[in-house]
């Protein structure tokens, strides 16, 4: 059956792009191996969020004499119906992809897509039979898998990726985490919640290494009062064992080593695009360090072959592979299309506090060579989060001085994931620091802080 667009790979780079071509009249296929939803909604960003729910909500039964309310009888998680609530949300959600595809008339080919010469895909299904579709456009949208160290190999037991930690059997009673990028972050303050004795190592200075160096030291300090042991410069050299606890060799920041027991090692040092196997060698699409090249509109040196989400340069981010798919398809199907922007790209890390961020950190800003003005507001001093018993972090905007030009926005605290968006919107509608102050915001909320933040830069700012 020919095709007007063929995708591979049903993530939210990959639907999302199918989605938006149907809703344009293109005829769309698109190529999946395993469930709908991709990486995202069925092994990361959903059933991670439920696990994290679970443990804010245990968090809060535990401290529920802080709010005036008296539980009788010992709390404790059931770990087998948390992971199992997790699951649930997952095949939810890819069910819910099911639906869309079948109201916006999307053929699913199931199997695993490979580029087999102009403009023709070649479908391996799960019994090893091969059928060839072809497409006057075909978008890879063939994501990312754990990245393996070579002195840490994953044997899916004892050490292991996100995607075993999703589902691990029993509560671990001691785990090391390799990594502290969102996914170690995530994982480690969710073990430690449930009563998992964690170790964080992290081979930069600072955790959460990609933000701002206050908030990076902010998580530090709200990770180590959760009784994570944080160990920053450090890296493991090697893991011994295979029969009852791991010995960890560490190297720490001094340079001396240090041995660590632990039951699990999770292996959370980044993600590898999955761009073997699928034909790029053999018609003459273009790579770079191991991720394919495309202009600003996702288009590969191969006419009518183009390529999103992880397997191309940029955050590696579910929300980002969106974008990427829908303006790639508005481009394919003639519409007047801006680049994406990616200074205004949001960052979010559902810790508790919660970590959110967008555009240039701090240092970058100074090494820009920009004047700048910052404004920086305290959750400590917000009505609404000491209402909420959640007054950890703060709101951090960086300004330019000369022209108000909101140049990144830094903000650790309570639902702060949900506050960033303000801020993406008055960049990309270029606000400057003045507006944000006059802007009113409704009282008492959280988002108040921002208002608040922005004034301190200007000197105006009125609870502190």
């Amino acid at each position: 059956m020919n095709y007007d667009l063929i995708v591979v790979g049903s993530g939210p780079g990959g639907y999302v792009a199918a989605i938006r071509a149907s809703q344009l009249g293109l005829k769309v296929g698109v190529v999946e191996r395993a469930e709908l939803g991709g990486i995202c909604l069925n092994w990361g960003c959903i059933p991670t969020k439920s696990l994290l729910k679970s443990a804010q909500v245990y968090e809060y039964m535990k401290h529920a004499g802080d709010y005036g309310l008296a539980v009788e009888g010992e709390i404790k998680p059931d770990f087998e119906k948390v992971v199992a609530r997790s699951r649930g949300v997952a095949e939810k959600m890819s069910g819910g992809i099911q639906y869309l595809f079948k109201k916006n008339k999307i053929d699913v080919i199931n199997g695993f897509g490979k580029l087999a010469g102009n403009k023709t895909i070649e479908v391996t299904a799960q019994d090893g039979s091969k059928s060839t579709y072809e497409a006057k456009h075909i978008i890879l949208a063939t994501g990312a898998r754990s990245r393996e160290l070579s002195n840490l190999p994953q044997d899916g037991k004892k050490i292991i990726g996100y995607r075993k930690a999703l589902t691990l059997e029993k509560l671990p009673k001691s785990m090391i985490v390799v990594g502290s990028g969102a996914i170690g972050s995530e994982f480690a303050y969710f073990y430690s919640t449930m009563g998992t004795k964690v170790t964080l190592v992290e081979f930069m200075p600072t955790i959460l290494p990609i933000e701002d160096e206050e908030v990076s030291k902010q998580m530090g300090r709200s990770f180590k009062k959760n009784k994570i042991k944080v160990m920053t410069h450090s890296t493991v050299e090697s893991v011994e064992g295979v029969e009852g606890d791991l010995k960890v060799n560490i190297k720490n920041k001094k340079g001396e080593m240090e041995v660590h027991e632990c039951e699990i090692v999770l292996s959370a040092v980044g993600i590898a695009p999955n761009t073997e196997g699928i034909g790029l060698e053999e018609i003459g699409v273009a790579t770079e360090n191991g991720r394919v090249v495309v202009d600003d509109y996702y288009q590969t040196n191969i006419e009518g072959v183009y390529a999103i989400g992880d397997i191309v340069k940029g955050p590696a981010l579910a929300h980002v592979a969106s974008a990427e798919g829908i303006c790639c398809v508005e481009k394919i199907a003639g519409m007047k299309v801006e680049p994406i922007d990616y200074t205004t790209i949001p960052g979010c890390t559902y810790t508790v506090p919660e970590v959110a961020s967008m555009g240039m950190t701090e240092k970058a800003a100074k090494e820009a060579g920009y004047e700048l003005k910052i404004g920086k507001f305290p959750f400590s001093a917000s009505g609404k989060a000491s209402a909420s018993g959640a007054n950890e972090g703060f709101v951090k905007l960086i300004f330019d001085a000369k022209y108000g030009e909101l140049l990144g926005a830094h903000m650790v605290g309570a639902n702060v994931t949900e506050m960033i968006a303000e801020l993406v919107t008055a960049r990309k509608l270029e606000t400057t620091g003045h507006e944000l102050i006059k802007a009113i915001h409704p009282h008492p909320t959280m988002s108040e802080a921002i208002m608040e933040a922005a004034a301190a830069a200007y000197d105006e700012v009125i609870h502190i």
